[in-house]
């Protein structure tokens, strides 16, 4: 039961205090479930964030949903995943309430500006630490700066994108 209660207290607190999306989350979800708690091991947190992009919905729930159930079943899944929502859910009702009070407020539009580098850092951030664990051989780095071009050269559709990552995977490691 304690570590029920243990999975959804560091999973809210994941979602209360991880802002600007998935990706500005994965260090704290990093620090709490791979070095707190030692759930899993970085290796493991790696496959998340993979898989968690391949399937729908944002990074935090699907692998809140994923680390629940590695760590206690179906039960600890569940709640994972309602300890990262919880918050946000509050969050966004309440916000909605006074945002559209206060839309045109000078100080709200400010904060929200002062906001948006930070995200972009804590992003830059995550990709640094994923990459240096990623990024360790010549076919790994190819890899990246095929699917890097490809992602800034064309238009292709994401998943499109992650089949030819996992093509050029096949090819590069079965040789």
């Amino acid at each position: 039961m304690r570590l029920l209660i243990d999975i959804f207290l560091t999973f809210l607190k994941i979602g209360a205090f991880s802002f600007g999306g998935g990706y500005a989350m994965l260090p704290l979800i990093q620090k709490e479930i791979v070095e707190k708690h030692q759930w899993i091991n970085f290796n493991t947190f790696k496959d998340i964030i993979g898989v968690s992009q391949m399937t729908p919905g944002p990074i935090a729930i699907n692998s809140a949903t994923f680390v629940g159930y590695k760590v206690a079943g179906i039960k600890g899944s569940l709640l994972g995943t309602l300890g990262v929502i919880t918050f946000s859910f509050i969050l966004v009702t309440i916000a909605t309430h006074y945002l559209m009070k206060f839309k045109d407020s000078k100080i709200i539009k400010s904060a929200l500006l002062g906001m948006r580098p930070a995200l972009v850092g804590l992003i830059i951030a995550a990709f640094i630490q994923l990459g240096k664990d990623s990024y360790v051989e010549i076919k790994a780095i190819i890899i990246g700066l095929i699917i890097a071009l490809l992602s800034f050269k064309t238009k292709l559709h994401p998943i499109l994108i992650i089949v030819i990552s996992a093509v050029l995977g096949v090819i590069f490691y079965s040789i």
